[in-house]
């Protein structure tokens, strides 16, 4: 029989690693150990006085736990607690990325509303200032009397042909009695006020251009503009009824854009018109190198020199519209003559 101190001894170590629990390789290694020692504890006799003056647990002195039962709620525990690690890291992860995911989107959403309100700010900025600024039209060399436009063409005449001598520009210089008076304009020279413009300052033009042509491609008016645009803008005012009313002949649109010479050639050549409009560089093509535009029934020309572009320029401040007005549109030897014969009236708009 074994001592008493042994006995105890063996019994106080199995309690303690039962309750302490023993997971994974280290319960299997230790299973045979367990068993033993509750064996020792098993065979163990003590005499009940002693029993008597210590306290004891319930269980019986020759109980011994079943190892599958002892082990299994540990184990259960432990993995339990892993799995419920393993996820809280997972969902951690995945609740990072959906707000990393989130404020991105917020982010992006807050600098897209910052950009709108912006461009509002800005449109209504714009738009007050319109409102408040008054609009100054630029003043018109075209308003000043005619013996001061006649000083004006020649300067730009000048300019148009900068190898001539003083006299041989003086061949070519338009005479004041060509030049129209217009100071008696006192509105704005735009588009808006053209036909009324004509109808007050130009009386026999605005008579003529009611009447049809009687001749194919032969206007009684030429208004040269900068650009095709301007271009379409002036055809399409000069069409107006108070003008050409029932009976008026047709408004040609002659520009280089989307049109070739041979196809303006054949449209003259097969109508009457009353009025041509077109750029420089077209217009003077079409009298200095065909016979489709005649100056027959030519009594005015228009120069629409106080319209300016995006750059502020004017018919002649750009050089290019301004040598091809003077040497192939007022240049041209049929044009010169009638402007010094008084048939041709210049007229600076």
């Amino acid at each position: 029989m074994l001592s008493k101190a042994s006995c105890q001894e063996g019994r106080h170590v199995g309690f303690g690693i039962l309750r302490q629990g023993i997971s994974g390789r280290e319960q299997k290694a230790s299973s045979d150990h367990f068993s033993s020692l509750f064996s020792l504890s098993a065979s163990c006799t003590l005499p009940h006085s002693s029993m008597n003056g210590q306290r004891g647990d319930d269980l019986d002195d020759d109980f011994v736990p079943d190892e599958l039962v002892a082990t299994s709620g540990e184990e259960d525990e432990v993995d339990n607690r892993r799995g419920d690690g393993i996820d809280a890291l997972l969902s951690a992860d995945e609740d990072a990325e959906e707000a990393q995911v989130s404020t991105k989107e917020k982010s992006a959403t807050e600098k897209k509303r910052k950009r709108r309100e912006k461009e509002k700010e800005r449109k209504a900025k714009k738009r007050k200032l319109a409102e408040t600024v008054e609009v100054i039209e630029p003043f018109s060399v075209a308003a000043q009397p005619a013996h001061k436009l006649a000083d004006y063409m020649s300067s730009m005449q000048a300019k148009a042909f900068p190898a001539m001598s003083g006299i041989e520009l003086g061949d070519v210089m338009i005479p004041e009695s060509s030049i129209a008076d217009s100071t008696i304009w006192t509105g704005l020279r735009t588009l808006d006020h053209l036909v009324d413009f004509i109808i007050k300052v130009l009386p026999m033009l605005h008579t003529r251009l009611s009447q049809k042509s009687k001749l194919n491609g032969a206007p009684t008016l030429l208004f040269i503009a900068g650009a095709a645009l301007r271009v379409a803008d002036a055809t399409r005012i000069l069409k107006d009824k108070r003008l050409r009313r029932e009976k008026g002949a047709d408004v040609a649109k002659l520009f280089a854009r989307h049109f070739k010479v041979e196809e303006h050639v054949t449209y003259l050549k097969r109508s009457k018109i009353g009025s041509a409009v077109g750029t420089p560089g077209r217009i003077g093509k079409l009298l200095c190198e065909t016979d489709a535009l005649l100056v027959s029934q030519l009594t005015h020309i228009i120069l629409d020199i106080s319209y300016q572009d995006a750059k502020k320029r004017s018919l002649f401040d750009i050089p290019e519209t301004r040598d091809e007005v003077f040497r192939n549109i007022l240049g041209a030897p049929k044009v010169l003559e009638g402007l010094r014969e008084g048939k041709i009236q210049l007229v600076l708009f």
